[in-house]
């Protein structure tokens, strides 16, 4: 009997495991789960430990063994999903930016988007004007220390906080003399607000940046916000499709499309690959994901959705929550007083207590200072203004540039192409939604020019000059790279090219790029 009892204990044991969630002020709630709870449960727990009732606009994330991110599918066990044996350590975060803050029903889910969105500034995938960062700058320093007092903020005070990947010290004194003549009187909830609605305006905002590569091999980041589809390359927004534009995402292996129809029935196909198949996949359920949330009206509008134009092909994949226009209906209804906000003072460094900060930049030299921060783009600064953006492939003739929020004016169409700050776009490496592999990636090399397949020659001599020779573009996090060596390299290069054909098809040859590394 008493070993009948001692199996059935060990046997109800192996049925739980622990988890942790690092919620968004880098605390951590930790519960025990039956190894069959779906994720809804580890997420109505969560929401419940918060007080927060517009849960919708968030998520669970995690990371696999190969360090490949992933969002917690609500609806399946969360031991599959994590590919991996417990503990569990995942992290609750913003997942569908609310597109106007203000218009958030209850300040505790104000405050829950003010930390990420703090975050998203301090990891570089909120990126700005100078002019912008040190206002977005002051409203932090206002609200979580409140109003300026000499005798607590001595001279240089704002130089102990990290708000940026890198700033210097021109920008500190202009956070200091914002927070100390202009934001006098503010409460905690104004500046958070007033934070929220300066960065709302941003083209970076909402942006979970993914690294890719164009068809002509030059890096990319490719994002879903609640306004649309963008690219970002460089330190511009090359491309920008509204949701209602576009009509169909698809994948296959490393290879993602997006399809979109425009004005005047002009339809467009923008190519991009990904560094893995894992990587791709990822972006492609984002996609669907966040199209489905701001596009359709109501959630029984949902259809499961195929990566190939196969039924019995490739992957197939269904949203399951609400919409963003079902989620306002509901906030509207909630009655109740509101939860109160514990919020913590802020403490030196406290923006990501968990990251380690490198020293503040100085006044140096603008190459020492690139040279200091490692960027997963680094060399892209040498970019033409002009920057590099994907050949698009049109079905109907004339340019196939797409209009940007806020650049329409009277019908017309502006060009898509627009400076979004004075530095090249490049979020931190380990803040990344994908990994980078580990080896070379095969890269096509046949490439279409609105609808035309264009010869290798060809293309040398219209990447002459955009490119410079012997130049090396990285991402990833570590020491994973992705490195792309540049026509004729220079015999003192470490790399060398072995091209070979890939596969012959009717509409011209494809070959594909290996890179190999000889140290």
């Amino acid at each position: 009997m008493l070993s009948r009892l001692m199996s059935s204990s060990i046997r109800s044991l192996d049925r739980e495991c622990n988890c942790t969630v690092r919620l968004l002020d880098d605390s951590e709630y930790t519960c025990t789960i039956q190894r069959d709870a779906k994720g809804q449960y580890l997420f109505d727990l969560i929401c419940h430990h918060l007080n927060l009732l517009e849960k919708d606009y968030f998520g669970i994330r995690y990371v696999d063994p190969d360090k490949q991110r992933h969002w917690l599918e609500f609806t399946k066990s969360i031991a599959k999903q994590m590919k991996s044996q417990p503990p569990f350590t995942m992290c609750l975060r913003v997942k569908f930016y609310p597109p106007d803050p203000a218009a958030l029903k209850e300040e505790i889910t104000r405050y829950l988007v003010f930390l990420q969105v703090k975050r998203d500034l301090y990891h570089g995938r909120l990126l700005c004007k100078t002019s912008d960062a040190a206002l977005l700058a002051a409203y932090i320093l206002q609200a979580e220390i409140g109003d300026y007092d000499p005798g607590k903020h001595p001279e240089g005070y704002s130089s102990k906080f990290q708000f940026f990947p890198k700033h210097s010290e021109k920008l500190e004194r202009r956070i200091a003399e914002i927070h100390k003549t202009e934001l006098i009187g503010q409460t905690p909830e104004t500046s958070e607000l007033n934070f929220l609605q300066k960065a709302q305006m941003l083209e970076t905002y909402g942006v979970d940046p993914h690294p890719c590569k164009d068809v002509s091999g030059n890096p990319a980041f490719l994002a879903f916000t609640p306004f649309g589809f963008t690219v970002l390359q460089g330190n511009r927004r090359v491309h920008f499709l509204k949701w209602d534009e576009v009509t169909k995402l698809k994948f296959e292996a490393k290879t993602f499309h997006i399809y979109a129809n425009q004005k005047e029935d002009r339809k467009i196909i923008l190519t991009y690959f990904a560094p893995t198949p894992e990587a791709c996949k990822h972006l492609w359920k984002c996609g669907v994901e966040n199209q489905a949330f701001y596009k359709l009206e109501k959630s029984s509008q949902v259809r499961t959705v195929s990566s190939s134009n196969l039924f019995f092909k490739g992957s197939r994949f269904r949203y399951s929550g609400k919409v963003a226009k079902e989620v306002m209906e509901q906030s509207a209804k909630i009655k109740r007083d509101p939860p109160e906000i514990h919020r913590a003072g802020m403490v030196p460094s406290r923006s990501c207590p968990s990251i380690t900060h490198g020293p503040r930049l100085t006044s140096v030299p603008r190459t020492r200072r690139r040279a200091v921060h490692i960027s997963i783009m680094e060399g892209l600064e040498s970019l033409r203004d002009s920057a590099h953006s994907t050949p698009v492939r049109s079905v109907s003739h004339g340019d196939s540039f797409m209009p940007s929020r806020g650049q329409m004016v009277d019908g017309s169409e502006a060009s898509t192409s627009a400076v979004i700050s004075d530095e090249v776009y490049s979020p931190s490496d380990s803040m990344l939604p994908t990994p980078v592999a580990e080896h070379g990636v095969e890269m096509p090399l046949a490439r279409h020019l609105n609808g035309s397949t264009c010869s290798i020659d060809e293309e040398k001599e219209s990447e002459a000059g955009a490119r410079k020779e012997g130049q090396v573009a990285e991402f990833g996090p570590g020491r994973r790279h992705l490195r792309m060596v540049r026509s004729r390299p220079s015999p003192s290069s470490h790399f060398k090219i072995f091209l070979f054909l890939h596969r012959v098809t009717a509409s011209g040859f494809h070959f594909n790029i290996k890179l190999n590394e000889q140290v």
